[in-house]
């Protein structure tokens, strides 16, 4: 009998850079790392309900063969997943886990008494953010673990950071392209600044995966980009810190309402970069304002002019911004899931 088996969204075949798809990845390498391949196994549900039309013999196989059985499912997947392999355990008894990837689930169990019923059967839930955990344990949970998001990521030293202190300051953003993560506003305040300034203060790259549902979108939105202004396509994962580094700030204004533990921010941090983050469901607990970036508390365009008259508290956040990004490590976030899973 194998150790684990993980069921999840691998996307297995294509190059999906979401962080639904990235965490699962992640997630996973980090307990073959510690358990050995030979003791972990994996079901793709990549398919949506093509993929779940089969959920029955997953679930079987999962607790059949498997000790632990770990879940990493959006929605749709939660609402079959979770009350299906609750009710096959009763004859199997095996530990069931969930790793929550977003921070939807508060939300989203406000109207879903049957599925809190289950939820609250399953030994252990794993969250990224202590704000859902209160959340959680305010409905009666006592199974709750804070798991913060994480990446394998080459972390820059001190003396490799890169200090940009001279116009055109060099923004970004490093997110899935949809209008909630606010890419549009992020172009309108450069836009108006350096329109304001009549010169080229700033310049902004988008990168990114676009969103299947707003492509028309973000062809209308970069028909209007002038020059300073590029979408830079796809980045791999794992090669975040090389091109990030050489940003002054990487802008997250997201009103998302799935928004979680944004990995994007651990990209920054590893990168030296500073975030300039809005006031949005977790974004503070992770982003401490003044240390590893700003929170903003005046629309983006005001919050951008303020860094021009300080830019020197800017640079300072660099050393703090890598010094935290460890705490982000796989091996260091993880820990409560391995232990569990031993």
């Amino acid at each position: 009998m194998k150790r684990v088996c993980i069921i999840g969204h691998f996307g297995h075949g294509e190059n999906l850079l979401n962080g639904q798809t990235v965490k699962t990845k992640i997630v996973t390498k980090e307990i073959v790392k510690e358990l050995g391949k030979k003791e972990v196994s994996c079901i793709d549900t990549h398919g949506g309900f093509r993929a779940l039309k089969n959920v029955m013999k997953q679930s079987i196989d999962a607790l059949k063969y498997h000790k632990n059985v770990i879940i990493m499912p959006a929605e749709n997947g939660l609402r079959i997943f979770a009350p299906i392999l609750l009710i096959l355990n009763v004859m199997f008894h095996r530990k069931l886990h969930y790793v929550v990837i977003g921070g939807w689930l508060p939300q989203f169990l406000k109207k879903r008494k049957c599925l809190n019923f289950f939820l609250k059967k399953f030994d252990y839930i794993y969250v990224e953010a202590n704000n859902m955990k209160v959340q959680l344990e305010k409905k009666g949970f006592n199974n709750v673990f804070v798991v913060p998001n994480c990446k394998e990521l080459v972390i820059l030293k001190n003396e490799d950071l890169i200090y940009d202190e001279t116009e055109p300051y060099k923004l970004c953003t490093f997110s899935r392209v949809m209008k909630e993560k606010g890419i549009e506003d992020a172009v309108n305040a450069v836009n108006k600044i350096n329109k304001l300034e009549n010169r080229r203060v700033f310049i902004l790259d988008i990168y990114g995966q676009i969103d299947k549902n707003q492509e028309e979108w973000f062809e209308k939105l970069q028909s209007r980009f002038p020059d300073f202004i590029r979408y830079g396509g796809l980045i791999p994962y794992d090669k975040s810190t090389d091109v990030l580094k050489n940003y002054f700030a990487l802008l997250f204004p997201t009103y998302y309402e799935g928004e979680g533990f944004a990995g994007t921010l651990i990209d920054a941090m590893a990168a030296g970069v500073p975030v300039i983050a809005s006031d949005w469901k977790y974004n503070k607990e992770i982003v401490e304002d003044g240390k590893t970036g700003i929170i903003m508390h005046n629309s983006l365009e005001k919050e951008l002019l303020n860094i021009l008259q300080e830019k020197e508290q800017l640079m300072r956040m660099k050393k703090l911004c890598v010094l935290e990004a460890k705490k982000y490590l796989p091996s260091v976030a993880l820990q409560p899931l391995i232990e569990n899973l031993n």
